[in-house]
């Protein structure tokens, strides 16, 4: 069976993957110690990207937020994960589900939603023009 055909394949439509696992710093709270919003957006889309640039096989760019939610503050200390689930594709785009998930409290340990997103990304050639996914 070929790699694009294998169940395990990463970014498979429908397949939720971690794609990003990160710490926040004091750099990116603000004053009351909660973390900037655009830095999470930032993360987000970094994040969101990961499956589309798989599934494409190259470059690819974000085109759209289509729904952001932040539904908790994150902290200084909190482990965030970046979890990934393609939703659509597309001829040049592919939508992409992003939840974030934050560890807190390493000694009595509880995990959250604290954001949720849907990005569309569109594959582009090397002069940034769009161009049909590989399949």
């Amino acid at each position: 069976m070929p790699a694009d055909a294998s169940p395990s394949h990463p970014g498979q439509p429908g397949q939720r993957e971690l794609v990003l696992r990160v710490m926040p710093m004091p750099a990116d709270a603000n004053a009351n110690g909660d973390i900037f919003g655009g830095w999470i957006m930032a993360q987000v889309d970094i994040a969101g990207s990961i499956l589309p640039a798989r599934l494409s096989r190259g470059r690819v760019t974000t085109v759209a937020v289509n729904e952001f939610v932040f539904k908790q503050p994150v902290s200084i200390g909190d482990l965030l994960s970046f979890y990934a689930t393609v939703t659509r594709v597309g001829r040049t785009s592919i939508t992409v589900h992003v939840e974030v998930m934050a560890e807190r409290d390493p000694e009595n340990l509880h995990v959250v939603k604290v954001t949720e997103a849907n990005l569309t990304y569109v594959a582009i050639d090397l002069n940034g023009k769009p161009r049909p996914l590989t399949t």
